[in-house]
């Protein structure tokens, strides 16, 4: 069945990122996968956390950093990070902020996030 969706559901989170969720539980219905596009100002960070999903990360603009227990990875404009289902990480923007796709698998829940 075609389903067409006419636009993103706006996640309010702190921090002043926007999450416009395309796919998911919230905008869609959908509970196997979430797609979102994410814009961070520059200096955001988020609470650590371990996924119950692999998130497939793709910066269009700016540097993701992805705190982890091999270090920090940093993920600039045209590059993707996969991170795994129950590993400790930490998402954060660079100077100039970030803006990037996140697909999860299965789709995002607060609950699901395992935020610390």
């Amino acid at each position: 069945m075609v389903r067409k969706i006419e636009g993103p559901a706006r996640i309010p989170v702190p921090g002043d990122k926007v999450i416009d969720e395309h796919i998911g539980r919230v905008s869609s219905g959908d509970d196997a996968i979430s797609i979102a596009h994410m814009t961070a100002p520059p200096g955001w960070e988020e609470p650590p956390q371990r996924p119950q999903f692999t998130e497939y990360t793709v910066v269009l603009r700016g540097l993701v950093m992805v705190e982890h227990a091999e270090g920090t990875t940093e993920v600039s404009a045209g590059q993707s990070v996969v991170t795994s289902p129950g590993e400790k990480v930490r998402y954060s923007a660079g100077p100039e902020g970030a803006e990037y796709i996140a697909v999860c698998l299965p789709a995002f829940s607060a609950d699901g996030a395992g935020r610390d």
